[in-house]
């Protein structure tokens, strides 16, 4: 029989790409996560990884035997989630991860909610980008997580997650006069840090109107990005949900492209009385 703690190690593999990673990421060394592989591969009865050079790739059978590992996984967490359901009251902990905006608008009235109707649950919250959230809900560090993405810059499918949507927002061209995209073309930008999906999002939204933005400013924080195109230090592309309240002298241009806030959780894990509580207080917002 296949062990579950060997799949979730296959899984791993096929998300993060490199041994080494692996075991950084679960406390292993690089030889450990190896050899229990290894016994996978045994118990498989297959080859499950080919080696090229100092990498691994996963064969076709790694391939086969990771998508059942998924849906095996998250029969695990539906099995989780109905055994909790049977409890009288929530208790233990609920780890939610949100990026910046969500932080300061969405979340502090939902996490009233949900520690006024459920006292015993131990809530805690991490802020973080949505390009960080995959592997920490994967791996268990985080249970739920507000997450967001772009027309441009679409969440990649990710069979381990489930997400629900929240909301559609507009973005705009923040700056001191109404300007359009390509207006822009001259101007100094405050783009987010790069590998952030706001930095991203930028670049090809400029991209595709012709021109890459000249970077003056760097932040990621909204609220300093408006107040920086306030103090005349650039323009910036900023989400609806961001703009309030506006600094004195900001002009906002709406643009065609929309950004989408969506709860992320494990999948199987939607049912999970917590996380169902969870989901409920922002929907209720």
């Amino acid at each position: 029989m296949l062990d579950v703690r060997k799949l979730r190690l296959l899984r791993e593999l096929a998300h993060r790409g490199t041994i080494a990673a692996v075991a950084t990421a679960n406390a292993y060394t690089p030889s450990a996560v190896s050899q229990q592989l290894a016994a996978l591969e045994r118990e498989a009865g297959a080859a499950l990884l080919a080696r090229t050079g100092r990498r691994v790739e996963l064969t076709p059978a790694g391939r086969v035997l990771v998508a059942h590992a998924e849906e095996v996984l998250a029969a695990l967490e539906r099995a989780t989630a109905a055994v909790a359901a049977t409890r009288t009251g929530l208790t233990g902990p609920l780890r939610i991860g949100a990026f910046p905006t969500a932080m300061r608008t969405l979340l502090p009235p939902a996490l009233v909610a949900v520690a006024s109707a459920h006292p015993g649950l131990e809530l805690s919250v991490e802020e973080l980008d949505p390009a960080a959230v995959p592997p920490k809900l994967r791996d268990g560090t985080l249970d739920v997580a507000l997450v967001h993405d772009y027309d441009l810059v679409p969440i990649e499918p990710d069979p381990s997650l489930e997400t629900a949507p929240l909301r559609d927002e507009t973005i705009f061209v923040a700056a001191l006069a109404p300007l359009t995209l390509p207006a822009c073309r001259d101007h100094q930008w405050i783009l987010s840090t790069p590998g952030t999906l706001c930095h991203a999002m930028t670049i090809r939204v400029c991209e595709a109107a012709g021109f890459t933005p000249r970077a003056r400013h760097h932040a990621d924080d909204f609220a300093t990005v408006l107040a920086f195109v306030a103090a005349g230090q650039g323009v910036a592309l900023v989400p609806e949900l961001a703009a309030d309240p506006l600094p004195a002298g900001v002009v906002l241009t709406p643009l065609p492209t929309r950004r989408r806030t969506r709860l992320a959780y494990r999948a199987g894990t939607a049912t999970h009385p917590a996380v169902a509580a969870f989901a409920g207080a922002l929907a209720s917002d």
